[in-house]
């Protein structure tokens, strides 16, 4: 098989990282996957603690359950990445949790998707031989910053590779992380620790690192599309079958997120 099939026959798997309140979610992220991903799908691995109720979904939806805690040599809690406002130590956890999806997929490449984000139309994310990353027109400037850091090579990507859904290469994967670790002479996931500035909330961005990473490392391999990603602040239960359909003539996909929970905890400030 060639690196990057242009048939859009080239198998891939899913890994998506989760939590109990994204069940909500969930079932019909994982349904959207199922009916608009246009590559035949190996596994979709639910990556989680250790959960029941996701255990019962993965069953009943034939995904494959990872226990969050076997993915890395480190878990949440060593993870200190919080104010006296906010706590966002488990979004950088599920992070790190995706750049190390290639010690989990058996598929050269695996699709990365947010738990809260269901796809409404075809997806293909390798064509004519390029691989297709789906951005939006905005990001934050800390994650350039670590980026020079972690790579010692200014990012300058427009526009922002940020997205609630990326396909990743393992051979790229690999590659990347090597070359982190061998200029830090440390882990790839401690280099990322050490170099973040914990007083930003937004400080490093797995998407915007790999995608620049790409971009500068395999010129013209890749294929930019805007991600048309609507966002809603009411919960899926609301939004009925027929209206999220409608949306898909403006729309590729549909977020809606959650307050609170694991991955974004806002603290009272004292």
């Amino acid at each position: 098989m060639s690196e990057v099939s242009g048939t859009g026959r080239t198998p891939i798997d899913v890994l998506i990282p989760a939590i109990d309140k994204d069940l909500e979610t969930l079932p019909f992220v994982i349904d959207g996957l199922r009916r608009h991903v246009q590559h035949p799908i190996g596994s979709i691995y639910i990556v989680s603690p250790d959960s029941p109720r996701i255990k019962k979904l993965c069953k009943d939806k034939k995904c494959k359950f990872v226990h969050e805690n076997s993915v890395l040599p480190l878990t949440k809690k060593d993870i200190r990445y919080r104010s006296n406002r906010w706590d966002r130590s488990g979004w950088l956890y599920q992070q790190l949790l995706k750049l190390n999806g290639d010690k989990i997929c058996g598929n050269r490449y695996f699709l990365v998707t947010d738990a809260d984000t269901v796809l409404i139309r075809p997806h293909r994310f390798l064509e004519n031989g390029k691989q297709v990353f789906f951005t939006r027109n905005w990001s934050h400037q800390e994650y350039f910053r670590i980026h020079a850091k972690l790579l010692g090579q200014k990012a300058v990507s427009r526009p922002s590779y940020v997205n609630h859904y990326m396909l990743y290469d393992k051979v790229k994967l690999s590659r990347l992380k090597k070359a982190i670790t061998a200029r830090h002479k440390m882990p790839w996931y401690r280099a990322i620790l050490k170099n973040l500035n914990t007083t930003k909330q937004f400080g490093f961005s797995e998407f915007e690192t790999y995608g620049n990473f790409v971009r500068a490392q395999y010129p013209g391999t890749s294929l930019l599309k805007r991600s048309l990603n609507k966002e809603f602040k009411k919960s899926i239960r609301f939004v009925p079958h027929s209206e999220r359909e409608k949306w898909a003539g403006k729309f590729r996909s549909l977020s809606f997120h959650k307050r609170g929970g694991y991955y974004f905890k806002a603290k009272k400030a004292k």
